[in-house]
């Protein structure tokens, strides 16, 4: 397969949700910087925060650059949730014969196709005789700054 970017470290989700971070109730500017409203009012736990149904949501790391326009950078830490049923445009992770790979669902009349968000990297039309699956959509990007 002529793709860069798979699925590496797939790792569950647990439901244990033990540890909080500090959370700022107020907002953060990102324009012009504004006078510090409201306090530390309470922890957030980013577990419940990002994922809803523990039990079906994976985490993985991403290797590649087909998907740096759509915010996808090769790092990054994708939430993937397998209970979500998958839609055209879509971000999912799908598994096409023996591959891990991260694409934008596009469904035609012609067929299913996987798109990249590169413009470097061709789309992936999956044909009948693959082994395809829909393993996952992607339902939050984790980013390192």
């Amino acid at each position: 397969m002529q793709d860069d970017i798979k699925v590496n470290q797939v790792k569950p989700i647990t439901d244990e949700r033990t540890s909080g971070l500090q959370f700022f109730e107020g907002r953060v500017q990102a324009g012009f910087p504004s006078p510090a409203q409201g306090e530390y009012a309470d922890t957030i736990d980013l577990n419940r925060a990002l994922i809803t149904n523990p039990a079906s949501t994976f985490c993985a790391r991403v290797i590649g650059n087909s998907m740096v326009d759509a915010g996808i950078n090769e790092g990054d830490m994708l939430i993937i949730d397998r209970s979500l049923t998958p839609h055209d445009g879509n971000i999912a992770v799908c598994f096409v014969d023996g591959d891990f790979t991260v694409k934008r669902l596009s469904v035609r009349p012609d067929g299913v196709f996987l798109t990249p968000a590169n413009a470097n990297f061709p789309e992936l039309r999956v044909s009948e005789d693959s082994n395809f699956q829909v393993w996952g959509v992607v339902s939050h990007v984790i980013k390192r700054v």
